[in-house]
C-alpha cells in the first residue's frame, strides 16, 4: 500500500535571521510525497485503510467540513485503494459545489451533508449507529483521522531521520503530535502550533491520545514520550482565517524558498516559527518543519498563490 508513496526529502531553509543566532532550519517536504494524498494525512489513513480490510469492510465513511483536506485525501486514497468512501460535510450543500467537494465527488465519494447541531454529535454511538442503518456496513474514521491508527501512522513520519533538537508543526486535532511524541527520543522537543482559536484544550486532547497509544498494545519506539509543547498565538484569529500579514509572509516565502505554504496549517506555523526565532526564541542547533502538505486548501481563498 505503501509502495506508491515517495520517501520525503527534507530541504534547508537559508535563513539570515537563523544563521545569525546558530541555528539550521529544515523542512520535511511531506507535501511531496504523493499528488494527492500527501502530508501527514497519508499517516493517518495508512492504518485505518489497513484495520478496514482487515475487517472485509468495503466502505470507508468519515467526516469534515467543505474544504476540508481529510475529506479531499479519504476521497482519493478511496478511489486508489478500491474503497467507496462516504464523506460526513459539515453544514449545508452549496452549489456549484467548491473545488474540494467537486474533487471528492470526482473520486467516486458519496456526500451527506449535516446540520452543525447533528455533525457535533459525530463521536456519539447513536449518530455511528444511525448511519450504520442508511449506509449498511461502514468503517468509520473520525475527522481528522483522530484514533489510535491514526496515531499509529503518525509514529512513521521520521523513522531514519536524523535527530534534530526541535521539530515544529501546526496542530489541528494533535493526532500528528502525538504520534511523533511516541517516536520521538527524550533529547528532541516537538513543539505544535494550533491552527485553531483557544488551542490550548489540545493538551488533554495529546496526552489522552499518548496514555490510549501506551495501552493499547500497538507498536511503539517508545515507552516515554518525547517532550512537547504547544505556542497558541499563531492562529490568526481561528481555524481557516487569515489576514493580509498571514497572506504576505507565505508569498514571500514562496518566492524566497521555492516552497508554497497553505494558509490554513502550514504558513500559520511557518510564521510563528520564524516570529520566534527573531524573540530569541530557540537556543543554537537545528530545527525541522514539518510541511503537512493540504494545499489544495488554499482553493478556498481567492488569493493569488
Amino acid at each position: 500500500m505503501s509502495s506508491i508513496f515517495l520517501s520525503p526529502p527534507i530541504q534547508k531553509i537559508n535563513s539570515q535571521i537563523a544563521d545569525s543566532i546558530g541555528i539550521e532550519l529544515y523542512v520535511l517536504r511531506l507535501d511531496l510525497m504523493h499528488p494527492l494524498v500527501n502530508g501527514n494525512k497519508w499517516f493517518k489513513l495508512k492504518y485505518n485503510l489497513l484495520s478496514a480490510k482487515e475487517e472485509n469492510c468495503s466502505t470507508i465513511l468519515t467526516f469534515g467540513g467543505a474544504y476540508s483536506n481529510h475529506i479531499f485525501a479519504t476521497a482519493a486514497a478511496g478511489n486508489l485503494f478500491g474503497f467507496r468512501t462516504i464523506g460526513v460535510i459539515r453544514g449545508e450543500e452549496t452549489l456549484p459545489l467548491n473545488p474540494t467537494l467537486s474533487f471528492a465527488v470526482e473520486q467516486g465519494m458519496e456526500l451527506l451533508y449535516c446540520d452543525r447541531t447533528t455533525y457535533r454529535k459525530r463521536h456519539t454511538i447513536q449518530l455511528q449507529e444511525d448511519l450504520k442503518q442508511r449506509f449498511g456496513e461502514v468503517f468509520i474514521i473520525p475527522e481528522g483521522g483522530c484514533n489510535l491508527d491514526g496515531v499509529r501512522g503518525c509514529t512513521e513520519i521520521m523513522p531514519n531521520i536524523e535527530p534534530f533538537d526541535h521539530i515544529c508543526l501546526a496542530c489541528g486535532t494533535a493526532t500528528t503530535l502525538a504520534g511523533m511524541a511516541l517516536s520521538l527520543n527524550s533529547k528532541q522537543k516537538i513543539i505544535g502550533f494550533p491552527v485553531l482559536k483557544g488551542g490550548e484544550f489540545l493538551a488533554a486532547e495529546i496526552d489522552s491520545l499518548i496514555n490510549n497509544y501506551l495501552t493499547s498494545g500497538l507498536p511503539a519506539s517508545v515507552d516515554v514520550p518525547a517532550p512537547w509543547q504547544l505556542i497558541c498565538d499563531y492562529h490568526f484569529g481561528g481555524y481557516a482565517k487569515v489576514n493580509q500579514e498571514l497572506i504576505n509572509f507565505c508569498q514571500k516565502f514562496t518566492q524566497e524558498h521555492g516552497i508554497t505554504l497553505d494558509y490554513v496549517y502550514t504558513g500559520k506555523m511557518f510564521y510563528g516559527v520564524m516570529n520566534l526565532l527573531k524573540q530569541g526564541f530557540f537556543q543554537p542547533g537545528k530545527i525541522l518543519l514539518l510541511h503537512t502538505g493540504g494545499l489544495q486548501g488554499n482553493l478556498g481563498y481567492n488569493i493569488p498563490i
